[in-house]
């Protein structure tokens, strides 16, 4: 099983670099940055990362084709390659439509975006030229005058049943975004639907678990430092999954109004001790490799300690080096 963590880049690009190298250090194999625009900007981020570090693959986890047209996702992961020796993957999905509202981009047609989109990155990344007409995108002619040396894995990721069998059918590997053991049950099963409509086989793709992760030795510590993060994927969970973990919709509601008009903090507040627990890996390290545990029995072959880590990430993954010896 590989490890990778996901950094949200609200902290310095100073910060983040030392952090980045701390989790190579620790024996880490991947590090995923998150794309939103109120953040730092991923690939600047990341080409720091890239010029700090010697091992860890990295690439954004996910970008969304909606705010970037494909194309400049694609010379953007060319040059990352570049910079990083050969260590780029390109994480994509279809965003979250509550933050592209908040700068008038609708979420419209996500199955065919994503689609289209690996389309044209991974034909552009192999030095084509693209002639393409989608339901979303164009291309006329387009090429970039520089390509990898190496071919850069695409991942698609997401937790819907659509989503993911797109996932399995067309990507290198799926981030999974879920934490729960039942719900990554199901997610699975999803892909392998889709990598068998491709005639492959999902032992031949990257199944990871993107997980919202908080460990500390104080529990209740790690329960409140993952409070924000829990809002977002309850705002914007499947019907099946509240459903399964018996969450009120009306619950749910309360935090996506919060999240609708900014209020991130209150949000957070809205969350209660059962979406935690549906929606995050909150605990010990040893609670934590208990969890690890069970999801190598499922067949997940990649896991991401995703934000926030830990009350103090640095701390959280000295603990996970430990695992990972």
């Amino acid at each position: 099983m590989k490890f990778g963590v996901e950094f949200v880049p609200y902290k310095t690009c100073d910060a983040l670099v030392s952090l980045a190298k701390k989790v190579e250090g620790a024996g880490f194999d991947y590090v995923w940055v998150c794309d939103h625009y109120h953040n730092r900007y991923v690939h600047s981020v990341l080409a720091a990362i890239a010029l700090a570090t010697k091992r860890v693959r990295l690439g954004p986890g996910v970008t969304n084709p909606y705010l970037v047209h494909p194309a400049v996702t694609a010379a953007a992961i060319a040059t990352l390659d570049e910079l990083s020796g050969g260590r780029a993957v390109l994480g994509i999905s279809a965003g979250d439509p509550t933050f592209l509202a908040t700068v008038g981009v609708r979420h419209h047609r996500p199955i065919a975006a994503v689609r289209e989109a690996v389309h044209i990155a991974r034909r552009l990344l192999a030095g084509e030229r693209v002639d393409f007409s989608g339901e979303v995108f164009t291309c006329r002619g387009a090429k970039l005058r520089f390509k990898p040396d190496t071919r850069v894995p695409i991942y698609v990721g997401g937790r819907g049943p659509r989503m993911l069998e797109l996932a399995g059918s067309i990507a290198d590997g799926a981030l999974i975004n879920a934490s729960h053991r039942d719900d990554l049950k199901e997610c699975i099963g999803y892909i392998r639907r889709g990598a068998e409509s491709s005639n492959k086989k999902l032992e031949e793709l990257d199944v990871v678990a993107y997980m919202a992760t908080s460990i500390d030795e104080d529990v209740e510590k790690a329960r409140r430092a993952v409070r924000r993060i829990v809002a977002f994927i309850a705002s914007s969970a499947p019907p099946w999954a509240l459903q399964r973990h018996d969450i009120p919709l009306d619950e749910v509601k309360k935090v996506w109004e919060y999240l609708r008009i900014g209020e991130v903090q209150k949000a957070a507040e809205a969350v209660t001790d059962r979406m935690i627990d549906a929606f995050a890996v909150c605990g010990t390290p040893s609670d934590f490799e208990r969890h690890i545990d069970d999801l190598d029995k499922l067949g997940i072959t990649q896991v991401v300690i995703g934000a926030p880590i830990g009350p103090e990430p640095a701390k959280a993954i000295d603990s996970i080096e430990e695992l990972l010896k």
